[in-house]
């Protein structure tokens, strides 16, 4: 599907922006667990990354890989969420709809060794958080590199000191 500059409500867009969120969506689930301890946040988050991937998605370049382009965005929105988050009281209002719902029972079949990743991961900075979760999502060390503006050798070293870490945190 091209992606070219149209308007807001164009229905080509629409379309293309539920496809892309249905198909990709554990992104913005892993990346808000990441990133947010509790589920209100969460939730605020979520609705933060899918509106900005709703904004930016006339700006998508084909020349990437559009899990690239969402971890980018959805990386770039979760951290000055969390910064925002560190310096205002957040305040939180429950929606009656909800843009989209996701199980993250469904995603692991040990719960108790994802909630023990998830804890790990609250742990490291940001720029290690983001290299882990887009590592775990299989993106390759050029694409990290590409997402976060660091080289890929810089990647390959965080990727070994957080696989010693873990290996330390599970002995």
């Amino acid at each position: 599907m091209q992606i070219s500059k149209k308007s807001e409500m164009c229905p080509d867009k629409q379309t293309l922006y539920l496809e892309i969120i249905e198909k990709h969506k554990g992104i913005v689930f892993k990346i808000t667990r990441a990133y947010c301890r509790n589920e209100f946040e969460r939730e605020d988050l979520a609705q933060e990354i899918l509106a900005q991937i709703w904004r930016s998605l006339d700006t998508y370049q084909e020349t990437f890989k559009i899990t690239t382009w969402m971890y980018r965005v959805a990386l770039n929105v979760a951290i000055s969420f969390y910064r925002k988050d560190k310096s205002v009281a957040y305040k939180h209002l429950q929606m009656e709809d909800k843009l989209l719902s996701y199980d993250m029972e469904k995603e692991s079949e040990n719960e108790q060794g994802l909630i023990k990743l998830y804890e790990f991961i609250n742990q490291l900075n940001d720029i290690d958080k983001a290299v882990l979760l887009m590592y775990l999502e299989g993106e390759n060390q050029s694409e990290i590199a590409s997402n976060l503006n660091i080289t890929v050798s810089n990647v390959s070293t965080k990727i070994s000191r957080i696989k010693q870490k873990l290996e330390q945190k599970a002995a």
